[in-house]
């Protein structure tokens, strides 16, 4: 898909990966609809690259059909859905409230499909582009981040299928595996990164990434590339991974 005049809505745009990918496809020529939830950044970020802006809540119940009804009021289609908004939180599992667990779920797993749902008809009639955001948490597991990694699974199991339903329906599916991005996500999840190894990446590179699969038709890409590995390890030697993941977290 060419990315010069497309419409392209993003969630998660106001801050991290998601204004990265806001500024490189406007800098593409796209028309981007730019969702957030954090008014100063997205006014700022629309100053910056011409976006158009739509504050949203993507927590609340129905938030994903919502904004899709907000999106097609304002440019009457949607060529690209970036599937961007995602939320973090770190720690044991038994001392997360409710609530937390609840946002998690909707924000990055049952929004991503609402807004899907929402826009996939018109896109089969005309074809489009869904892109997912995902995380290396999603395809490995984490420590201390159960219910984050499990909303990530859910999305990734979601896109594939997506995939393989939409492959005669002139609509691409690409899914994009991070793994760590130097954003607010660390703080906002109520623990910093600490870590040395590996060190975290630009969000610029992952929107580079992202930017390459709506043009390749790109079915999943790591970012960075050698994230394969270790999934490829746990493919393979499902024992063997799980032991170095016990020694080296």
């Amino acid at each position: 898909m060419r990315l010069t005049g497309a419409v392209v809505l993003v969630t998660g745009a106001s801050s991290g990966i998601g204004a990265a990918v806001v500024r490189r496809l406007a800098r593409d020529g796209s028309h981007v609809v730019a969702a957030g939830r954090d008014a100063a950044r997205l006014d700022r970020l629309a100053s910056e690259t011409g976006a158009t802006t739509l504050l949203t809540d993507l927590s609340r119940p129905h938030a994903g059909r919502e904004l899709a009804e907000r999106a097609l009021a304002r440019h009457a289609r949607v060529d690209v859905l970036v599937n961007n908004a995602g939320l973090g939180w770190a720690g044991p599992f038994g001392g997360m409230a409710d609530p937390l667990a609840d946002e998690l779920l909707a924000v990055n797993l049952r929004a991503p499909i609402e807004l899907t749902r929402a826009l996939l008809p018109s896109m089969c009639h005309r074809g489009g582009h869904l892109v997912f955001v995902g995380s290396i948490a999603g395809r490995l597991g984490v420590d201390g981040e159960a219910v984050y990694a499990a909303t990530k699974a859910g999305l990734d199991a979601f896109a594939q299928s997506l995939r393989l339903e939409l492959a005669s329906r002139h609509v691409a599916v690409s899914m994009v595996v991070p793994g760590v991005v130097d954003t607010p996500f660390f703080a906002r999840r109520g623990q910093p990164y600490r870590r040395r190894i590996p060190r975290p990446l630009a969000p610029e590179r992952v929107a580079d990434a992202l930017a390459d699969a709506i043009l390749r038709d790109r079915a999943e890409v790591y970012v960075p590339g050698w994230l394969r590995l270790p999934v490829a390890v746990r493919g393979v030697l499902p024992a063997v991974y799980r032991r170095l993941a016990s020694r080296f977290g």
